[in-house]
């Protein structure tokens, strides 16, 4: 067995304890950073089914579209700029490409484009970038990071003209692409553009799994002081995957414990909801669990975790994202009845830390 392998990846993770009603609270801020998420899970103690208005969150996150085999060239059409990137957010990331092997593509909501390139295909576009932050020895992959709102890249522009060639005429790259807009209703400026390729629209997936003597830290609280923010995540990793935490130190399959003290909650509700899931529909679903928090329960917290897509060329605003060994970019909320919250933000030791 290679060294590398028996060491645990390092990874970063940044605590924050506030409150919603502190007027300097960034938590919209911070859920607008994480540009691409693929799932988005919520732990419910105490519960067996959501709540009417909390399902109805779930049921009306923005649909999203899969383009498959999209000229990349497209994202810079006149006609898309105009009527959807200049008027709305646009989410767009290559899909099924590999960050640490294959040529990645995203569009983020402010309007920049960005590709992450190997050497060659970076060689045979022909425009400015960097090599990438993530280079080991040699300069093997390259970023071009372009702002396609920027009076520069304006259509007819001799940067936007050069793109454009090196796009159309040298590199043709193609990938399947996920491609979200918000406000939804204004999904009919992408029509143009899907009208000329084969795509197709997808409702975010919803999965529902009830847990029955769910083992849990028994200071979930706002003044929870002792439990480790490492050891919770981990916890809650393990929930989330339906992995047991009733282990010995011992055990050979696996070592996750529940962090002490700890107290066991008859029943949990966890949902996930999976797709390129807007910031926008996740700041709704946190609104609404604050709502739903201020009703008496037995217990008087719930948490909420967001994944952002390991392969995405950015995380975390415009930053550049890589994989290597873990690929992590997700957060932890843990709120509670009083309006106090925990926020854990976590990447891999390679990436720029959370802001």
């Amino acid at each position: 067995m290679r060294a590398e392998l028996d060491q645990t990846p390092r990874s970063l993770l940044v605590s924050e304890r506030s409150s919603f009603r502190d007027q300097k609270t960034r938590i919209r801020a911070q859920v607008e950073q994480l540009h691409f998420n693929y799932k988005v899970s919520v732990l419910l103690p105490e519960c067996c089914s959501a709540p009417p208005h909390l399902d109805s969150i779930f049921n009306t996150f923005n649909s999203f579209y899969l383009i498959r085999n999209l000229p990349v060239y497209e994202l810079l059409d006149k006609n898309f700029l105009e009527t959807a990137v200049y008027q709305g957010s646009v989410y767009g990331v290559s899909y099924r490409t590999r960050i640490d092997e294959d040529n990645c593509v995203a569009l983020t909501p402010k309007g920049h484009l960005t590709l992450s390139l190997d050497k060659d295909s970076f060689e045979i576009l022909g425009v400015e970038g960097k090599p990438s932050r993530f280079n080991h020895r040699t300069k093997c992959r390259f970023v071009v990071s372009v702002d396609l709102t920027d009076s520069s890249m304006a259509p007819g522009g001799r940067g936007y003209q050069r793109l454009l060639t090196g796009l159309r005429s040298r590199l043709q790259l193609k990938t399947d692409f996920l491609l979200s807009h918000y406000p939804a209703n204004t999904t009919t400026s992408l029509q143009a553009l899907l009208s000329r390729y084969d795509w197709s629209e997808h409702r975010p997936q919803i999965s529902r799994h009830t847990l029955t003597d769910l083992s849990c830290p028994a200071l979930l609280t706002s003044d929870l002081q002792s439990c480790d923010p490492h050891s919770f995540m981990e916890w809650v990793g393990a929930v989330d995957a339906n992995v047991s935490c009733e282990n010995s130190s011992s055990s050979f399959l696996s070592s996750l414990v529940c962090p002490e003290p700890r107290t066991t909650v008859s029943r949990a509700l966890s949902v996930s909801v999976c797709g390129l899931l807007l910031p926008h529909d996740v700041h709704r679903l946190i609104q609404e669990i604050r709502c739903y928090l201020e009703q008496p329960h037995l217990e008087s917290w719930v948490c909420l975790t967001v994944h952002g897509y390991a392969d995405s060329p950015v995380s975390w605003g415009d930053n550049e994202h890589s994989v290597l060994k873990g690929g992590e970019n997700f957060y932890s909320l843990l709120m509670f009845q009083d309006d106090t919250y925990h926020l854990h933000l976590a990447t891999g030791a390679h990436d720029t830390c959370p802001p």
